[in-house]
């Protein structure tokens, strides 16, 4: 399958929300059958360099069809981030969709080890502790491209403090297939 068709159903279900239409996901599953098996992926907008929405699924619950199409309008519209997406700004993003591996468990005995079994740039990691968790995407180590401020965002985000680790939580890794679209004008 042309990897263009992600982006295209996700450009595609943005602008359905828009004109309040439904994304004619029958006839994209009859061109690529593959599109009706579960996998989970997340949607990423930027508008200038800079991130205007970012929703994703971190296990595969329904087709990538429903997965994608629902994540990019999450994305677009209900990001708690961001004001919905305008029109004008429509015209302007650019899309990155990620499909995910399925999570693996980590098994690890303290910091050290862990940092001694995570892959920057390659793992995206799902970090876990009672009621509390976060992921981030492999992509986010090019923005915090070290292991402790990798860790310290990641904790932030999942609302346990920026020094998780001694906490011992559960640390999940997963890959991703990455397709994105630049906008020229930018």
């Amino acid at each position: 399958m042309d990897s263009s068709v992600y982006i295209q159903i996700a450009k595609n279900a943005i602008q359905a929300h828009f004109d309040g239409v439904g994304v004619d996901k029958d006839r994209y599953v009859s061109m690529h059958p593959e599109l009706s098996e579960k996998k989970a992926c997340f949607v990423t907008l930027t508008l200038h360099g800079h991130l205007r929405g970012c929703i994703g699924s971190i296990i595969a619950h329904q087709s990538l069809i429903d997965d994608l199409t629902s994540n990019a309008v999450s994305a677009a519209f209900r990001d708690p981030r961001f004001s919905p997406l305008s029109r004008t700004e429509y015209s302007e993003i650019s899309l990155e969709v990620s499909l995910l591996t399925h999570p693996k468990e980590v098994v690890y005995q303290d910091q050290n080890e862990l940092k001694q079994i995570i892959r920057p740039h390659i793992d995206g990691v799902i970090l876990r502790l009672n009621n509390h968790q976060a992921t981030f995407l492999p992509q986010v180590w090019d923005e915090l491209s070290d292991f402790d401020s990798f860790f310290a965002h990641l904790g932030l985000k999942a609302g346990i403090g920026s020094d998780p680790l001694p906490y011992h939580p559960e640390i999940y890794t997963y890959q991703v297939d990455k397709y994105e679209e630049k906008n020229d004008e930018y």
